[in-house]
């Protein structure tokens, strides 16, 4: 069995940043993904909100990001998807397609995946008008026509962020109330340029080279109708890809995200957890990174036992 200081599973921006801070720090890290290193933001077309960066590609951002981890010296494996955790015992067991590791200390970053509404050219407009987050995309739609889909806090947040960029914005919900807090669904109501299609499902997503127009059905009528839209923005929640983590007894909140405190400490000794897999309410590229560099110097303190962390001076 191959062991390492610490293994890191995922290797989004909350992993590549532990991976970095964990080989400055002087551990042996070993970073993990089923797909390729740059997690979700290698999907985002254009990132604007990331300091140091006034504009980069999602998938520029996360090669950066993965090219400093490998120069320091972190090992990080592609394509390696993890298949059982072990956090028994002072040494932690990975389990992958590939073979066995072992390591003191374990960061949980595996990330999660936006909800999707099923609906024909939702995954063929993905990133030219069909966007899973306002605060990321909306900029790009100023003066424009939009749809947001969903009757929750999430969807309610963003049609408030988006109406104060764009021309129009259509809420689209398939029940007949949304299920957001009462004051969030006031202030949406509240907006001159909000529209709401109340038991209303999208159907088709259409367009050229972009999204141009939404086909609707209404699951009380049955009636079909077609709008005019230039962004779809989807916002029926996300899933954190928590599941090896509960079934290895790490906790989870009721929304299946990963409990942790301020120093992204699980509630097993040794296992910490970083980015859109914990229950921090923001999930942003920023917020990310630097749940992964606390991960990484808290699992160094906690493997190296450093002074500081002994009462010394």
């Amino acid at each position: 069995m191959e062991t390492w200081d610490v293994i890191i599973i995922g290797a989004g921006s909350a992993g590549l940043s532990a991976a970095i801070y964990a080989v400055r720090s002087g551990l042996k890290p070993l970073v993990l993904d089923e797909k390729f290193a740059g997690g979700t933001i290698a999907n985002a077309p254009i990132i604007v909100n990331y300091p140091g960066f006034l504009e980069i590609s999602g998938s520029e951002l996360a090669q950066k990001m993965a090219d400093h981890a490998r120069k320091l010296g972190a090992v990080v494996h592609d394509v390696e998807t993890v298949t059982a955790l072990n956090f028994q015992g002072e040494t932690k067991t990975v389990i992958t397609t590939a073979t066995t590791y072992g390591a003191k200390a374990v960061i949980i970053s595996m990330g999660s995946h936006y909800k999707e509404i099923g609906a024909k050219g939702e995954k063929e407009f993905r990133g030219r008008g069909v966007s899973y987050c306002g605060v990321c995309d909306g900029p790009f739609f100023k003066g424009k026509q939009v749809l947001v889909v969903g009757g929750g806090n999430s969807a309610c947040i963003t049609t408030l962020y988006l109406s104060g960029l764009v021309a129009q914005v259509t809420v689209v919900h398939r029940r007949g109330r949304f299920r957001a807090e009462e004051s969030l669904a006031k202030d949406v109501a509240s907006k001159m340029n909000v529209k709401i299609l109340w038991n209303t499902e999208i159907q088709e997503i259409k367009g050229d080279k972009q999204v141009r127009a939404v086909t609707l059905k209404n699951n009380k009528s049955g009636q079909f109708s077609e709008i005019a839209a230039d962004a779809v923005f989807i916002q029926i929640g996300e899933t954190p890809n928590s599941k090896l983590a509960v079934a290895s007894g790490v906790e989870i909140d009721k929304h299946g995200y990963i409990k942790t405190d301020i120093h992204q400490q699980t509630n097993l000794v040794g296992v910490f957890a970083a980015g859109d897999i914990t229950n921090h309410p923001i999930k942003q590229v920023g917020t990310a990174v630097g749940q992964g560099i606390t991960a990484a110097l808290e699992a160094y303190a906690y493997i190296r036992r450093p002074y500081y962390k002994n009462g010394e001076c």
